[in-house]
């Protein structure tokens, strides 16, 4: 009976299940899961011993494995770093920030240049001489034609305007634009406002401009001639603070109201006009030769003196050429302390102007009386021209005494030196009347 047969005792062979030739299923098996054990651990070199592989097993078992160490880590929840995002949550809040203001001082700047809500009702504004941009600006916002004074004032400043604005009335439309506003001012296109219009012509005296302005514009002559002779209502002219005080004046202003063509509102007052003329003077004044006053010190006159000689001129004198001859005449007849025997100085005091003088006409008691008294009249007989005044500033050099009126209808003069060759010119002059 064969050993195969036998029932299985528990022996086996020490040579295995090779021996039969046969594989042993069991063996194998476990075989393979002790040689799968042992892959888990580090090979050692076959010198070592049992007892050293026993103390490493020990050492390896008290020693946390690779998963255990990386279970332990990932465990651990990581440390979030949260400033970065912090930073920049700030820096967004900042710009933001820095927009809103940025945007809204933008749109302050956008709503208060704009032009206001367009009308079809103009607004009349007055702009009074002097007035400064500023205050031309409040006036602009007080009558809704602009939405900021401040910002308009500064936008004017930028732009170097304001300073040639001119003064009247203007009608300004809302809606209208900041060029088109400053175009406007600038150019002075103001309204026309009604006017009276009248021309006083050279030579004219006081009385006379009285007259001619109660017929043309409707003044009072009362009322005017009571302003020209009150000092306190003077306000038009530098020259009327140094009129001498001399009760001989038989009317202050005379010679100190220019004769011009002048335009003014309708509705001025007998003092506005008084001033304005004043003011006329001072005008003409600045127009003469930048030396004149230095020329007058040395001639040691006063503007009041040059205004007389220049009255008697312009009274005197017609042609425009023999002008600076005839106060070169006054000017030597002063020199010599010669009474300067101005005829037109007895037609000032006569009520009604006279064609020819009488020998008792040259008698009348006066100090305007040039034929009964030596040197200038206490003051102008008319209001002299500028080219007369220019004349008595700047008289021609001559050597002439006398000088008589042709006849002839040329309105021009003989002059002479002596009284001899006077006489001969005055026998002449009668020939000639026609």
């Amino acid at each position: 009976m064969n050993r195969d047969d036998e029932p299985s005792s528990g022996w086996k062979s020490i040579y295995g299940n090779k021996i039969n030739g046969e594989d042993d299923k069991s063996t194998g098996t476990r075989e393979s899961a002790a040689a799968t054990e042992l892959s888990r651990f580090p090979q050692t070199s076959r010198s070592e011993t049992p007892l050293s592989d026993a103390r490493q097993t020990d050492e390896r078992a008290t020693q946390p494995t690779r998963r255990e160490t990386a279970a332990r880590t990932t465990s651990v929840p990581p440390v979030r770093r949260r400033k970065p995002r912090v930073l920049l949550w700030s820096f967004l809040i900042a710009l933001g920030l820095v927009l809103i203001v940025a945007g809204g001082a933008l749109f302050y700047l956008w709503n208060g240049l704009r032009p206001t809500a367009a009308s079809s009702t103009p607004i009349n504004v007055t702009i009074s001489s002097g007035m400064r941009a500023q205050k031309v600006a409040e006036v602009l916002e007080e009558n809704g034609l602009i939405r900021s004074a401040f910002l308009f004032s500064g936008w004017l400043k930028i732009e170097g305007e304001g300073s040639r604005f001119q003064a009247g009335e203007y009608e300004l439309t809302p809606g209208m634009t900041r060029d088109e506003i400053v175009a406007k001012l600038n150019a002075g296109d103001i309204v026309a406002a009604e006017t009276i219009r009248f021309t006083i012509p050279e030579g004219f005296t006081v009385q006379q401009i009285a007259a001619r302005l109660s017929e043309t514009s409707g003044l009072d002559k009362n009322k005017f001639m009571e302003a020209s002779g009150n000092p306190a209502q003077w306000t038009g002219s530098l020259w009327t603070k140094a009129l001498p005080n001399d009760n001989s004046l038989r009317f202050p202003l005379e010679g100190y109201l220019f004769p011009e063509t002048y335009e003014m509102k309708r509705g001025s007052t007998e003092v506005d006009v008084i001033n304005r003329m004043l003011a006329e003077l001072d005008h003409k004044l600045d127009q003469l030769p930048e030396d004149w006053q230095s020329t007058l010190e040395e001639r040691g006159l006063t503007v009041h003196q040059l205004l007389t000689i220049a009255s008697l001129v312009e009274r005197e004198v017609v042609a425009d050429e023999e002008r600076p001859i005839v106060s070169s005449v006054i000017q030597n007849r002063l020199k010599k302390k010669m009474p300067l025997q101005i005829d037109a100085t007895i037609q000032y005091l006569l009520d009604k102007q006279k064609e020819r003088l009488l020998e008792a006409d040259l008698k009348v008691n006066s100090p305007y009386n040039t034929y009964l008294n030596a040197g200038l009249p206490p003051g102008p007989i008319a209001s002299p021209s500028l080219k007369s005044i220019e004349a008595a500033l700047y008289p021609e050099t001559t050597d002439y005494f006398y000088y008589v009126t042709k006849k002839d209808g040329t309105n021009t003069h003989l002059f002479a030196v002596t009284y001899k060759q006077h006489q001969k010119n005055i026998q002449l002059s009668e020939k000639n009347v026609k």
